[in-house]
């Protein structure tokens, strides 16, 4: 009996040294990694004063050697991947597969998380930049659309950026210069509830100073009794939709133009299996086509000068080929230039207030840059009505203001969401819509941690069932369920006799 105590008593004495061995040296990796969270957060604050220098390679190697609590993989594993999906426009199979290959190559392991870690990871940090506080004052701009997939669902989507954050005169509002907002997926959207969206999104940052959108039948009608109740907030038309408007009125109606763009799409099925592919006019999109008449001008142009310099080059075509399919051209040389120079004033229009904002007087600047443009009558026309928007938009800017004129950046955010999703937007809305909130705003190697160790898994999932339920792919497959057949086709499961 007494051995046996000694004996116990020893190896409580072993345990106890090998566990206060363990603690001094879990303490000392605690302070390490406590100071390197200090310098990485001296290295943030410095860079976003701007006055900083890039930080050294030991100190962008840090990121690698913090892991988040009850994570498995480092800031730095998530922050790549995160990067590669989002700026970089990889899939996620493809940036799971890239990371593999890259830490085969510099640390001799092909350990990477897997495409479906990465993507909780992008809706943990949309999740984050949603829901963390905006900081309430009185010169927010909202940014509102809509977005559809397939199903009876659309949300609204509300970006949101401070006047005073705007970037300077001559740039473009960027991705990380905006902060998500609301996404609000709803069955049935009119103006009622579009206002009543609006109004619970007043807590979060106050009430906007300005409303930027595309004008569409609920948006439209749903910021109108919005403003009708806060009087403060200016309802802004996003300028290249109005720039679109027009071009669907004057081309619209123009039976030359359409006899035009009739001639292109059939030209385009005649020579794109042909040796004159090279020339064939752009595709034509069924949707919002009159935002994008600048790529088949551009290229009506192109093919008028080809075929006026065809003697020239040097036999890379048929000429008779050339002449054959394309001589058509050659009929709207007059009516080319006319839409050159409505499509040049269009454009400027688009670019100037795109860069420079709403303002008292922007009118008079726009109307001298425009004139130069105006070549024809129909040209001066167009001039005449845009500058008369411009001037009636700005004019709901104070002295000394400066507004946002146009809701861009949201379209740009919405088709980077799409491209994410690819084909599982045949599914309607899933978890991915939050991926829309992780494209905008600073995405920081702090803003990555703070998403990880402060979103954890089941709030996204929680997220996702309270505000998208089942997605079309699930209602698929309850309503067709699998009958248990192998992998391999029904008609190809025989045995020959």
């Amino acid at each position: 009996m007494l051995k046996c105590l000694k004996s116990r008593n020893r190896f409580l004495q072993q345990s106890r040294d090998q566990w206060r061995q363990k603690a001094q040296r879990l303490a000392q990796e605690l302070a390490e990694a406590q100071v390197t969270e200090r310098e990485l957060r001296a290295e943030v604050a410095r860079l976003k004063a701007g006055n900083g220098s890039p930080p050294s390679e030991s100190e962008s190697q840090a990121e690698w050697a913090i892991v988040p609590y009850r994570h498995q993989y480092s800031v730095g594993h998530a922050a790549l991947f995160i990067r590669l999906v989002l700026s970089d426009a990889a899939s996620l199979r493809c940036a799971g597969r890239a990371m593999a290959t890259l830490g085969t190559a510099w640390r001799g392991t092909a350990t990477a998380p897997a495409w479906s870690t990465g993507r909780l990871w992008i809706l943990r940090l949309g999740y984050y930049k949603l829901t963390r506080p905006k900081d309430p004052a009185d010169d927010w701009v909202w940014i509102v659309d809509h977005t559809l997939q397939v199903g009876a669902e659309k949300c609204l989507v509300i970006l949101g950026v401070r006047l005073s954050a705007l970037p300077a005169v001559g740039h473009c509002l960027r991705h990380q210069d905006v902060e998500p907002i609301a996404l609000l997926p709803v069955e049935q959207s009119n103006g009622e509830v579009v206002y009543h969206q609006l109004e619970a999104q007043v807590q979060k940052t106050g009430v906007p100073r300005e409303i930027v959108s595309d004008h569409g039948t609920d948006l439209q009608a749903g910021i109108a009794q919005f403003c009708a109740a806060h009087r403060e907030t200016a309802a802004i038309y996003d300028i290249k939709h109005k720039t679109a408007a027009v071009l669907k009125r004057e081309l619209g109606q123009d039976p030359t133009w359409l006899a035009f763009a009739q001639q292109a799409h059939q030209t385009k099925r005649q020579v794109q299996q042909t040796a004159l592919a090279a020339l064939a006019p752009p595709g034509q999109r069924t949707k919002a086509r009159y935002m994008n008449v600048d790529v088949l001008l551009a290229w009506g142009c192109q093919a008028r000068a080809f075929l006026d310099n065809m003697e020239h080059e040097a036999g890379m075509f048929d000429p008779e080929q050339v002449r054959q399919k394309l001589g058509w051209v050659a009929a709207f040389r007059h009516p080319l230039a006319e839409w050159h120079a409505l499509l040049q004033v269009v454009t400027t229009t688009e670019s100037y207030i795109r860069q420079r904002g709403l303002y008292q007087g922007v009118h008079l600047e726009l109307e001298a840059h425009l004139k130069p443009l105006a070549a024809t009558e129909q040209a001066q026309q167009v001039m005449a009505e845009l500058v008369a928007f411009v001037a009636q938009e700005a004019a709901k800017a104070t002295p000394g203001e400066r507004l946002l004129g146009s809701s861009e950046i949201i379209e740009s955010v919405l088709g980077t969401q799409k491209r994410l999703e690819q084909d599982q937007a045949k599914s309607g809305f899933t978890g991915l819509l939050l991926a829309l909130c992780a494209v905008v705003a600073d995405t920081t190697t702090d803003v990555v941690r703070q998403a990880l160790e402060t979103v954890p898994t089941q709030k996204v999932l929680a997220w996702c069932r309270e505000n998208l339920g089942q997605s079309v792919q699930a209602q698929r497959r309850t309503a067709f369920p699998s009958r248990g057949r192998k992998e391999q086709k029904w008609n190809q499961s025989w045995t020959p006799v």
